[in-house]
């Protein structure tokens, strides 16, 4: 299962919101579907970009096409009075199974975490068993054990914690990520290596912390191909090689088979595949 994917497009169809900080070509989800056929791959999980903020029509016609391949992860707005109890419910009807907030672009950070306004967003989605998906710099957070330490939701960190590989695994941001895991309160999205160092594949200074969240907690792992890689300037990856590299750090079958398909399963509430 690819956990992690974004559509983009068609433009014409789905506009961006002109708060963005990029504009992506168009990368459809007939483009998407046909590299899932391509790379063999018949579930996925497609996350609202942020060139869309808070308008999910295009992650959520894609999620319509095939209720069965599809589930997602929304962006709403924090305010109740935007977003009704009826709206997340039928979000959920739709397939959405969690919400994602972005730190990283926070404008001011000087306060940092915004705890209350995540706590509250938690309590509105825990009814519906949906997750919080947080795409944020752990190693700007040497508190981030403590901070979540009784959240009311499950929480997702995206591209292994999005901490640069020269802060290293003894980072604390890091260190109190790997102590969610290991707490049963963190999943962690094994994606976007690319993104965190300085090479090109095979990404070698990542192995550390691939190995690192294995061994918190093998059964709270997903990964995603993060396609379609943007905002990517450097070489870009091959959806195919990022597949090769996950089968060269997981070379244990069972503990691939969890990664790809069980946990992604619990997490995202699919109906178990059949033996």
């Amino acid at each position: 299962m690819d956990c992690h994917a974004h559509v983009c497009g068609p433009a014409t169809q789905f506009p961006y919101a002109q708060e963005r900080i990029y504009t992506p070509p168009d990368a459809t989800l007939e483009n998407y579907q046909a590299l899932l056929r391509m790379l063999g791959i018949n579930r996925a999980v497609l996350v609202q970009p942020s060139v869309y903020g808070t308008d999910n029509r295009a992650m959520l016609a894609a999620l319509k096409s095939d209720p069965h391949q599809f589930r997602g992860v929304a962006v709403i707005s924090s305010d109740p009075k935007e977003v009704s109890d009826q709206k997340l419910s039928d979000l959920h009807a739709a397939g959405v199974r969690g919400l994602r907030c972005n730190i990283v672009d926070i404008a001011d950070k000087s306060a940092g975490l915004p705890i209350e306004q995540l706590r509250n967003l938690a309590k509105r989605i825990q009814p519906f068993g949906w997750h919080l998906e947080l795409l944020m710099h752990v190693n700007e957070y040497p508190d981030l054990a403590k901070t979540f330490e009784d959240f009311p939701v499950d929480l997702v960190f995206g591209h292994f914690g999005y901490a640069h590989a020269k802060h290293g695994v003894v980072d604390k941001g890091f260190q109190g990520l790997l102590d969610l895991m290991k707490h049963q309160h963190a999943w962690v999205k094994m994606t976007g290596p690319y993104r965190i160092c300085d090479g090109d594949l095979p990404y070698v200074d990542m192995r550390p912390f691939n190995d690192a969240v294995i061994e918190a907690n093998p059964n709270r792992l997903i990964w995603g191909s993060d396609w379609p890689h943007v905002m990517v300037k450097k070489q870009m990856p091959h959806d195919a090689d990022l597949c090769d590299l996950l089968g060269e750090w997981v070379q244990d079958e069972s503990l691939r088979n969890a990664i790809l398909v069980n946990n992604p399963c619990i997490l995202y509430d699919f109906p178990a595949f059949k033996s």
